[in-house]
Formats: structure tokens, sequence, C-alpha cells
């Protein structure tokens, strides 16, 4: 089969490697969608997760089941599904602790394009299917549902870490298309006054529509003088990061006040350590809970995406502003998320 692989740090490029085989308990599926995500360029551009050579690229992807395992039960060849970017082992310990996208090693629920071959190809293998494959329904837009896999449950992930209650003040810092996701979920979750930081007009627009209330743009200061002038020198309940370099960490921790949460999802591919500033944190005794998260993979959370879309609570395709038809076209969807230009927030590639 061919596919679209990173051949080692900063190069890319299309291979022929052999296809895919299923386990008894596995499905190989070919890709009807697919969406190439910021990670990939912070994997391939940055060598944020180490040498890679000739392991395709690609997680994010609705597909069909073309073949199944033995073990198989609730999929069959010809389904439509939507396959989560992270696709834990469910029979696993850490599964049963609760933290099933860390099965089998930190972070090692994510198997695509770290691990094992992705889906920027015109076949790929799915572990364990029967617990990391949902339905696409009836109706549903691909452009819609692949944006599900990655996007819309990396940013949900990030406002559920943040604990966010009722008329809560959030700040999300980042509005690529996760932080728009963060911005949406903060909503759902009830939040009141949300800060939304970021400069490009398309993010900005999108931002207000999924519920930002204030826009920051840091290229007018320092954002933590900018919210803190608008709060009255107060903190907020809980800051999101979904982008930005390593000092963001530091500028979360000054935004927010005693007792609130600073959730992290953004990938942080360069540098040493991440900087919690001393005074701020109150020496360490300031009770602002710092997490990052791994968003959640696996069938069930696909399942309740899915059903917010369908019971139109949510609209991702606001995500997708660009388009392309067939396989071909994975190499300049990809080249365009390194490059980012103003019009961009995320392309899909329609493989049908």
């Amino acid at each position: 089969m061919k596919g679209f692989a990173m051949l080692g740090i900063g190069k890319a490029g299309w291979i022929e490697k052999e296809d895919p085989v299923a386990g008894p308990f596995d499905a190989i599926c070919r890709p009807l969608a697919l969406s190439p995500c910021t990670s990939d360029i912070h994997t391939v551009f940055e060598g944020a997760l180490g040498e890679r050579t000739d392991m395709i690229l690609g997680h994010e992807a609705v597909g069909e089941v073309v073949e199944i395992g033995s073990e198989v039960k609730d999929f069959k060849p010809g389904d439509r599904v939507v396959v989560p970017a992270i696709t834990p082992d469910w029979r696993s310990l850490e599964a049963q602790a609760g933290f099933a996208q860390h099965s089998g090693g930190m972070l090692a629920g994510w198997k695509y394009s770290n691990f094992k071959d992705g889906s920027m190809a015109e076949l790929f293998h799915v572990n364990d299917a029967d617990m990391n494959l949902a339905l696409l329904p009836e109706g549903m837009s691909l452009e819609s549902a692949v944006m599900l896999t990655d996007m819309v449950t990396t940013g949900f992930h990030g406002a559920e870490n943040a604990n966010i209650q009722f008329g809560d003040t959030v700040v999300v810092v980042g509005i690529g298309p996760v932080g728009l996701m963060a911005v949406a979920g903060a909503k759902l979750r009830g939040a009141g006054r949300i800060f939304a930081v970021g400069s490009r007009p398309l993010c900005v627009e999108a931002a207000k529509f999924y519920g930002a209330t204030d826009i920051i743009n840091y290229r007018d200061g320092d954002i933590v003088e900018q919210i803190s002038e608008l709060m009255g020198g107060k903190g907020v309940d809980a800051v999101i990061i979904a982008g930005g370099n390593p000092e963001v960490v530091a500028q979360a921790v000054k935004m927010t006040k005693p007792g609130g949460h600073i959730s992290n999802v953004n990938y942080h591919g360069q540098g040493e350590t991440l900087p919690i500033p001393r005074v701020e944190w109150g020496s360490g005794m300031a009770h602002k809970n710092i997490q990052g998260g791994l968003t959640p993979g696996g069938r069930l959370r696909m399942e309740k995406l899915v059903s917010l879309v369908e019971h139109n609570r949510l609209d991702p395709s606001k995500l997708v502003t660009h388009v392309f038809n067939g396989l071909q076209y994975a190499e300049k969807a990809l080249l365009l998320m390194k490059d980012k230009p103003k019009d961009l927030i995320k392309p899909v590639v329609l493989v049908e």
C-alpha cells in the first residue's frame, strides 16, 4: 500500500509498505476522511518524539471497515466508522485504573504516528476494534466527524481538567482548532466569562461563535496584564492552555486565583522544562492545581461526541477551512498545517 510518512526528522514523503494485518480483536480500515494535526508538525519537523523512520503519519480519520479479526463482534466490513486519535489497549491495568490513554506506558494510548503507522495511507490498522471504533451516523458529514477524533475531544478534555463550574471565569490560551473546542467545551460546561487569547481574525470570529465573551490579542501586550486589568486585579477560576511556548505555563499560574485550575492540552514539543513561577504559585502552596492530560480515546468517548453533533449541541464543521479530494493531497494538507496561512483553521482530505 501507499502511505505518506515521516522519513526522518525534518523529512516526509510517500512510501510503499506491506498492507497491515488484523489480529483477532482488530480491524483494517480504508480512510474516507483525514486531517493532519499540528502534533504531526512537531513530530516531523521538530523531532519532538525523537527519530522515526518510514512511519506513516496521521491520527485523525473517518474510515470504512474492510476486514475484521475473528473476535470482533460489533463491526463488520462496510461499516463507516469514526476512529479516535487515541486507541488504548483496553485490556490493560492502566485502563482499569482510569487512565486508558496511558495503557502500556505514558502516552502509549497514542499509537498512530507515534508507535505505529497512522491513517494517511490506503489502509490502516485499528487495535481492539470493538472498543476503539464508533459508527458514523447517517447524514453526519465526514468533515464534522473527523474533527471529533482529536480536535473536539482534546479541547473538551482541556475543559474537563479545568474543573469548570457554572459561572466560572475561564481563559483559553491559543485559539487554533483545539483552543476553539476548549472554548466550546467551557461554554457547554457552564462557564460565564470566557477570555480567548489569539490574534488571527478567522480564529477570533470562530472563538466568538463558540462562546468567547472577550478576545485578548497577545500582540497588544502581556496577556496577564491585559486580563488582570479587565478582572480588576482578581485571578480567574481556570486557564486552559491550548497553544503557545513554554512561557504560557508561567502566565497561566500568574492568572489563576488560589484554588483555581490550570489545564494543559498543548503539545509542548521543545525544551527540557516548563516554568512555574515560585511567588505566584505561593511558593508551592497556593492551591493552584496544574494538570496536563492526553485526551481520552475509545468508542464511548466518540459515541458521546457524536451525540453532541447529532443533537445540535456542537457544530465542529466551523473548524474546517480547506477541503481536498484525494489521498494524494495529504502532503499538501500537512504542509498547510506547518505554514499556517491566515485563512487556515483545519484542512480535511476526503478520500471517497
